[in-house]
């Protein structure tokens, strides 16, 4: 259970349980050697939480990118990530997709009967976010989301019927404890332990993600 801080005229601001931001993006970075940026974070002001890029109607409050150079100030040194994380301590973790794994994105009740799927063919995903917006994130190895147009239409379905998305170079996952304003964190559904270290490759996964995300339209 979260416990919560307020003051006067402010909104209540999630506090940290466990792992916090810079803990979790040192350990990304050291049990997996993924690079990490730090992201936007939440201020309370007016009663509301809000982004600290300035937007009132932020879509992803907390939760995305700090400015446009945020892929060159990735990084995968521990010692870099403790610096930028002093200087905001709250702010989100993201991973860049497109170097260490890409992800596919699809609806979180599409995610789940595709995870059920795969148990049942003794398939092993690698690690699997939910977000706070309802969508889950398969990663697997980098560059094979390119493949996946071609992999849906050979399985018989029109890449542009499925909610079915892919993230690679230029792109960024949001990783746990990252929160989405209000609406809550960032969770692993899968988490990355050392049975799943070897990402699988999309065309493992695309079958079954696409029955499902068929099966949720």
């Amino acid at each position: 259970m979260e416990e919560t801080i307020a003051g006067p005229e402010t909104a209540p601001i999630p506090k940290q349980r466990g792992a916090s931001f810079l803990d979790s993006a040192v350990r990304y970075i050291e049990e997996r050697h993924w690079d990490v940026v730090p992201g936007t974070w939440l201020e309370a002001a007016d009663g509301m939480l809000h982004c600290s890029c300035g937007q009132r109607a932020c879509p992803l409050p907390g939760a995305h990118p700090a400015g446009e150079d945020w892929a060159s100030r990735a990084t995968g040194s521990a010692t870099v990530t403790r610096r930028l994380w002093a200087r905001q301590p709250n702010a989100s973790v993201l991973l860049p997709t497109g170097r260490a794994f890409d992800a596919l994105d699809v609806p979180e009740s599409a995610g789940f009967l595709a995870l059920a799927r795969m148990e049942r063919m003794e398939l092993t995903p690698g690690p699997v976010t939910v977000t706070p917006d309802r969508r889950m994130l398969f990663l697997v190895l980098p560059g094979t989301s390119a493949k996946v147009p071609d992999l849906v239409r050979g399985l018989g379905w029109s890449p542009a019927a499925l909610d079915l998305t892919t993230l690679g170079e230029g792109a960024y996952v949001a990783a746990p404890p990252t929160r989405f304003g209000s609406r809550g964190a960032v969770q692993w559904v899968r988490r990355p332990t050392p049975a799943n270290r070897w990402l699988p490759d999309a065309e493992e996964l695309v079958s079954s993600l696409s029955y499902a995300c068929g099966r949720d339209r």
